[in-house]
């Protein structure tokens, strides 16, 4: 979309509208600096917005050190990011991501440029997540029945989401911008990943049903409708939406273990790589919750109201400079502002959330699951 476009949106929103003009026309140089003889990493880069330019643009915010950082291929994955020249052509030609596979030779170039210390961490989350991911990707109840029970929502979202927390976490630590004593509380990592897999999992319920499939667990949708496709349809709008407030209940229980992460975190730059995609997740969640529309298409968030969240999060410094200086005692007052506001918002969401549900059948009781996996 054009900005007008996005103007257009935000009419009623003036915050959102003066967001927008200095992101277009005011937005300071990221700190993301790639000589053009590097043209593997400006290809990995044009790859990364493609994936995802959401997480694209706050990856592009950090320090160089942490930044640059069919069942059998799934299962030697991590081997196979050591091999130079490696590619897969077998995806299907519509397949969005069917380019970076084709061009992986260039990805695992820039694998093999960073230190051993950060290639290795590397290669022990692919390991556990393609491993985990191939136990799905060979399970026919799975295939068939998609998720089925809570603990299996919350494992599923701990292979795809969770073990990256914990390899950035590690990332973050190795590379000395935070303290190690980070990588000694595993479930709040994990939990960060939790919270933006569900929210994405809520938001994606008619794309992935028209694809077959089912990542809503069945233990939950199961309570309101016989089959999972009835929440979309007409007769069935308060049973969709008394379902959809259940999920988002359940994806609220990793909301305080995610503040709790971030309050930990010294570093500025890794500080709004956190907080951008928690603050947008919330902001979805609110978007959703009784919103029918959930049911009908994608639910987004304007880009005005993107952008000024990803202002906030930033604190709005004027200046790339001051991401390679000590951090200053104001700084962590406006730190604290902002973990306090989303603290706030959370726990009157959540109470207004259990003013209509039972919150004993929805009570998260830790990672008990997950123990022998860590």
């Amino acid at each position: 979309m054009s900005i007008v476009s996005y103007l257009f949106q935000s009419i009623f929103h003036p915050s959102e509208i003066s967001a927008l003009i200095q992101f277009k026309f005011f937005k300071p140089k990221p700190i993301l600096e790639i000589k053009p003889e590097n043209k593997n990493k400006i290809r990995c880069y044009e790859f990364l917005d493609k994936t995802s330019r959401s997480f694209a643009a706050v990856i592009k915010e950090l320090d160089d050190d942490v930044r640059d950082a069919k069942e059998p291929l799934l299962r030697s994955f991590h081997e196979t990011i050591f091999q130079k020249g490696w590619t897969f052509t077998e995806s299907g030609p519509l397949e969005k991501d069917r380019q970076l596979l084709v061009e992986f030779n260039v990805v695992i170039d820039e694998f093999l440029s960073l230190s051993k210390e950060f290639r290795d961490i590397i290669a022990d989350i692919a390991n556990k997540m393609g491993n985990g991911m191939a136990d799905y990707a060979k399970d026919a109840a799975h295939n068939l029945y998609g998720v089925k029970t809570l603990k299996d929502f919350d494992l599923y979202c701990y292979y795809v989401a969770g073990l990256v927390g914990v390899g950035l976490t590690h990332l973050f630590a190795e590379s000395g911008l935070e303290s190690s004593d980070l990588i000694n509380d595993t479930d709040l990592s994990i939990q960060m990943g939790l919270f933006l897999q569900k929210t994405n999992i809520i938001r994606d319920y008619l794309e992935d049903l028209l694809d077959g499939r089912k990542f809503w667990p069945k233990e939950i949708w199961s309570i309101y409708v016989k089959d999972f496709s009835d929440l979309k349809e007409p007769g069935y709008e308060t049973k969709a939406l008394n379902c959809l407030s259940s999920i988002i209940l359940n994806a609220l229980n990793h909301a305080p273990e995610s503040l709790t992460y971030m309050n930990k975190l010294q570093n500025k730059t890794i500080f709004s790589f956190c907080a951008i995609p928690q603050v947008m997740a919330i902001a979805t969640l609110a978007l959703m919750f009784r919103n029918y529309d959930t049911f009908q298409k994608v639910v987004k968030i304007r880009r005005g109201e993107s952008i000024k969240i990803e202002q906030w999060c930033t604190v709005n410094l004027p200046s790339t400079k001051v991401y390679n200086k000590p951090l200053k005692k104001d700084w962590f007052s406006q730190e604290n502002e902002l973990l306090l506001f989303i603290g706030f918002s959370l726990l009157a969401f959540t109470a207004y959330l259990l003013c209509f549900y039972n919150w004993e059948h929805f009570r998260y009781d830790g990672f008990e699951i997950l123990k022998d996996q860590i």
